[in-house]
């Protein structure tokens, strides 16, 4: 049984090997850690202006792109401001 199984029907955050993060609730997954996401939202971080979210509804993405799966605290999500809130950009994961 895959680590990743307890997180389904949760709302996960998932770091990309590009630096995209992609913010939705885990559906499914296979054997090689490719997931479906249902109700995805990527998260563009900008250093001058607030975070700028993108809807991707159903996404799927493939386990070979992913860096980092980690649960969403919804409550505290639910409370950040996005519009405000800046940070830098990931990089690129660089092997």
């Amino acid at each position: 049984m895959s680590q990743l199984q307890p997180y389904v029907n949760h709302k996960v955050s998932v770091i990309m090997n590009d630096g995209r993060i992609v913010v939705g609730t885990l559906r499914g997954l296979d054997q090689t850690t490719n997931i479906i996401m249902q109700g995805s939202q990527e998260r563009i971080f900008s250093e001058d202006e607030g975070v700028e979210v993108v809807d991707l509804g159903l996404y799927l993405i493939r386990g070979d792109n992913i860096a980092v799966i980690g649960l969403v605290d919804e409550e505290l999500d639910g409370t950040l401001d996005l519009e405000n809130l800046k940070g830098e950009p990931l990089p690129s994961l660089k092997h």
